[in-house]
């Protein structure tokens, strides 16, 4: 996987190996599909099979050429036998009758046959042998029976033919996305791109050209050509001003990407991601042109601020940009961060004079004179005088990744409905349809529960529940995907598929048209044979972060072992079903020709497929340190400064709620709940260096720039991490964290969360009065370790500087 493999993060979604599962094989190794018209010659196979019309017609016309060779006996007493023998290349299981299941090995020119069925023919018909086959060890042994049809026989007896035929495990549900005996799909992978720093968003441009183009969390963008060769040259750098840091889990940066859909003739490309003014933080939405001198760079001189919204806390980002069918830009805020949304009566979501919480409408078209966005006529606030008129939906907690659905290829049935995850607070994940005007629920309703019960019992809400959530024993922090509308993999079509970022889970919903219920399936990597076909793999890593589609419908997603902008462990994928194909030619694309004056880095794979699942199975171990530096092909990561390890901040789209957090001296703490996963594999990351930790140590878990830092309060007590409740938390206890820290000034001490909640710890310290004088927070006068009467929602933080800050 990686140069050095301890330090990789691999996740094996699959069930203990059980008994040999079908695998369907055609003779140019890929999996079979359904003819597109019926077959005249091989019918056992017009419905399902590896030949399509072209292939048909060609066995057809040597079957003429060999039965132009047999006298009138032989043909009528061998005809029978010489079609089945030659329809056998149409065979679903044609690679395995053939030995052909390895690219490496040479194919049989005669299908392996069951020895009842070899003996009957030798006994009749072992002349037609000689026009079949040009194998003279074969003819060699014409006749001695026994010989003849042990060199015919396969090693695996159950795909020989005609029994094959008859063997229900071979034949029932044929076709179908095989899943395991819970009902999890199998699919496969193909790895598409690696090394990349916190892949974000993979997009492309709609203009034929087929390029696709990934951003990074630190502010690069890089192009992709179609045979997956990356350009040394950035798509766009922005790096030095988007807001971020090596932190594990940090949720600023550059978050959201689209081009314009008439980028073909305007050039035109939007970008999301976080900055710093001063000392606020906002989010800020910007147009760039592509270059006139190169089609694959952006000019970043072309830079015009669309929208910019002020953050009140550093979670809860959002991040998603698309086009609507509607030509409209849709953009996707968070709820402005923190805990439950405080913000104000009801909170930013349900706030329509603010644009946090929200998901936004503007019309970008014709902006190159007059205001830079204007409002399309048919907002559903455009008349409200309270609200703002951009607002298309509201009460969305942190959408985190949406998409539009294509539709149905041949009825478009289901073209442009919007789906989004919205990860949630404490309990529940969900996954939304957003509509026009809609009220989607938060800091009411989290999933299909009350959050805010008297909000929530409030009956002029009208709000719109969820087509489905889960809960947090299944994962924390949703990863919304797309419905796959794409060619290749034909058996997909209108499975919605999504993830979840920190239990790694692959899922999937199917619409029921008959109820409009949704029903879910979970998705597991394949067992057994199912992924062994050349160039799949059935492994990932687990911090599921983002979905995409290329410009052909086929659906990707981005994953990484180490959750840190500046960790190049990132991984591309492209999702696979092993059970079906398109027929040839169907999914054949002619990309327009792309004009190259950066140089051309091939793409090599490094992932491989992983055929046992280990045993016993062992648990996910928490990540330890966010590595610093490279870029994508680069090496091994250096090991980070003592300043950077084990500060594990919440993962990119949830929310400071779900950190995973280390446990010291290298050694990872225990998953929570859920976590676990049948069959996972993760690969163990080097022990980290940092020196040991003192009782009454702390760290802040947020962010350090400018002179400045300011975060969660967590302190280090008898071998565990844990926060500090706010009750009697003052700037005098503020004062002995900063200077812990190397900061010699306060700038204020943080209540109530506004640094997020670290509900995957305990809280260790509660009523804590300091004097100022202290060295440790554990001098400090304190309640018992480990007692307290508060919640995470009172989880305190500091605000520390370098220098004196009036005010901040």
């Amino acid at each position: 996987m990686r140069g050095v493999r301890g330090a990789a993060l691999a996740l094996l979604l699959a069930a203990a190996l059980g008994p040999a599962r079908p695998h369907p094989q055609c003779l140019d190794f890929k999996p079979p599909f359904r003819p597109p018209r019926g077959l005249a010659f091989c019918r056992r196979y017009a419905e399902f099979g590896c030949c399509d019309l072209r292939r048909d017609r060609a066995l057809l016309q040597r079957f003429y050429r060999l039965s132009a060779r047999l006298d009138g006996p032989t043909y009528a007493a061998c005809a029978g036998h010489l079609q089945d023998l030659l329809c056998q290349e149409c065979s679903p299981y044609a690679a395995h009758l053939y030995d052909a299941e390895d690219p490496s090995t040479p194919v049989r020119t005669i299908p392996g046959l069951c020895q009842d069925y070899c003996l009957q023919v030798w006994q009749k018909c072992r002349s037609i042998f000689h026009y079949l086959s040009g194998d003279q060890e074969l003819i060699a042994l014409e006749n001695n029976a026994a010989k003849f049809c042990r060199y015919l026989s396969l090693e695996d007896t159950d795909y020989c033919f005609p029994h094959l035929l008859a063997n229900q495990n071979l034949n029932q549900n044929l076709g179908l996305v095989t899943a395991d005996a819970e009902g999890c799909l199998q699919l496969c992978l193909t790895e598409v791109a690696n090394g990349l720093c916190n892949p974000v968003a993979m997009v492309h441009a709609n203009d034929g050209t087929h390029r696709f183009f990934i951003a990074e969390q630190v502010g690069l963008v890089w192009t992709y050509l179609p045979n997956r060769s990356r350009l040394e040259k950035p798509f766009l750098n922005i790096s030095e001003a988007v807001l971020t840091s090596p932190w594990e889990g940090d949720e600023r940066g550059f978050l959201g990407i689209v081009f314009h859909p008439k980028f073909k003739f305007n050039g035109k490309v939007y970008v999301y991601y976080s900055v710093q003014v001063h000392y606020e933080e906002r989010i800020r939405i910007s147009e760039f042109r592509i270059s006139p001198a190169d089609m694959n760079a952006l000019d970043h001189g072309s830079e015009r601020i669309i929208l910019e919204i002020e953050e009140p806390a550093s979670n809860h980002n959002g991040g998603e940009l698309l086009f609507g069918d509607d030509g409209y830009l849709y953009i996707f805020t968070g709820d402005g961060g923190m805990a439950g949304d405080p913000f104000g009566t009801f909170g930013n979501a349900q706030n329509k004079s603010t644009l946090l919480g929200k998901v936004l409408r503007i019309d970008v078209n014709n902006n190159d004179r007059g205001p830079l966005y204007r409002i399309p006529p048919d907002n559903p606030f455009l008349n409200d005088p309270k609200a703002r008129p951009e607002i298309y939906a509201y009460g969305v907690r942190n959408m985190w990744r949406c998409s539009f659905d294509r539709g149905e290829p041949r009825t478009k049935e289901g073209k442009g409905r919007l789906f989004c995850g919205d990860v949630g607070q404490n309990k529940y994940e969900e996954i939304d349809i957003v509509e026009k005007g809609k009220n989607y629920g938060w800091r009411a309703r989290e999933g299909f529960s009350c959050y805010d019960k008297k909000l929530c019992m409030n009956s002029s809400m009208d709000d719109v529940l969820p087509i489905y959530a889960y809960p947090h024993k299944m994962g924390k922090s949703v990863t919304g995907g797309y419905v796959y509308r794409g060619c290749e993999s034909p058996n997909l079509n209108g499975l919605y598929i999504f993830g979840d970022f920190m239990s790694g889970r692959l899922m999937s919903l199917k619409e029921d048209h008959a109820t409009g219920d949704w029903q879910y399936s979970e998705i597991c990597m394949g067992t057994g044979q199912t992924c062994m076909f050349p160039g799949l793999i059935n492994n990932y890593y687990q911090y599921i972060i983002s979905f995409a589609e290329d410009e052909a419908g086929e659906l990707y997603f981005m994953s990484t072992g180490v959750p840190s902008a500046t960790a190049p462990h990132g991984v591309v994928y492209k999702v696979v079903d092993t059970s079906r194909r398109a027929p040839p030619g169907k999914c054949r694309i002619e990309p327009l020709p792309v004009k190259v004056k950066s140089k051309r880095i091939p793409f090599v794979p490094k992932e491989k497929l992983i055929m046992k699942t280990p045993t016993p199975r062992p648990r996910l171990r928490a990540v330890t340190e966010a590595p610093w530096g490279g870029r994508p092909g680069s090496g091994t990561p250096r090991t980070p400064a003592g300043d950077w390890v084990a500060q594990v901040p919440p993962p990119p789209g949830n929310r400071s709620r779900t950190s995973t957090t280390p446990a010291p001296n290298g050694r990872a703490s225990k998953p929570r709940k859920g976590a676990e996963r049948r069959g996972q594999r993760r690969k163990k990351k080097p022990p980290s260096t940092a020196p040991p930790l003192q009782n009454g140590a702390v760290r802040l878990m947020q962010h350090q720039n400018h002179g400045q830092s300011w975060g969660r309060v967590e302190v280090y007590i008898d071998g565990e991490w844990g926060t500090v409740c706010d009750d009697g938390w003052s700037s005098l206890g503020a004062a002995v964290v900063c200077r812990q820290l190397g900061f010699p000034y306060v700038v204020r001490a943080s209540k109530k969360a506004e640094f997020g909640e670290g509900t995957s710890l305990r809280i260790l310290l509660d009523d804590v009065q300091c004097s100022g004088q202290e060295k440790t927070l554990l001098e400090c006068a304190h309640a018992d370790i480990g007692t307290h009467n508060c919640s995470h929602e009172e989880d305190a933080g500091v605000v520390c500087s370098r220098e004196e800050v009036a005010e901040w």
